[in-house]
């Protein structure tokens, strides 16, 4: 068992994940559809081991009422990080907001923010809410 390091959670996990993200853009190149990109990435994982659940349904309420409308993050790894991903041009502030909400509505910790849209890198931002760390949170080492 080891300790979750609540100064960076999920530090060694994000490595992986975007370890896997700079593979798929070294192997495809940038500026194609967000869809390839999806499952790429969803290979990529597979093939490294990462364990993760894709297009994962979100529900939402109002005061304790389930409404119609979900939401549906593109990845969540190792059950702590949502990933949304991106191919456009550069990331822009409504991007970082629909990660936050998902975030928020999941209650996950960590997320990233994965543009593939540019031609000659990987974009990409890091977010955590505190409120939904777990103290001592402990997982199995994979």
């Amino acid at each position: 068992m080891t300790v979750q390091n609540t100064n960076k959670p999920y530090s060694e996990e994000g490595f992986a994940l975007m370890g896997a993200a700079f593979e798929v853009h070294k192997e495809m190149g940038g500026g194609l559809l967000e869809e390839i990109y999806q499952e790429c990435l969803e290979l990529e994982l597979g093939m490294q081991g990462i364990p993760f659940q894709s297009k994962q349904t979100l529900a939402t309420f109002y005061k304790d009422r389930e409404l119609l409308k979900k939401y549906v993050p593109d990845l969540v790894v190792h059950e702590g990080i949502l990933v949304e991903l991106k191919a456009v041009k550069q990331l822009v502030p409504e991007h970082e907001a629909q990660l936050m909400n998902y975030m928020r509505i999941a209650k996950k910790p960590v997320g990233y923010l994965i543009n593939f849209g540019p031609i000659e890198k990987v974009e990409w931002k890091r977010f955590v809410i505190s409120e939904f760390l777990q103290h001592k949170h402990q997982r199995q080492s994979a």
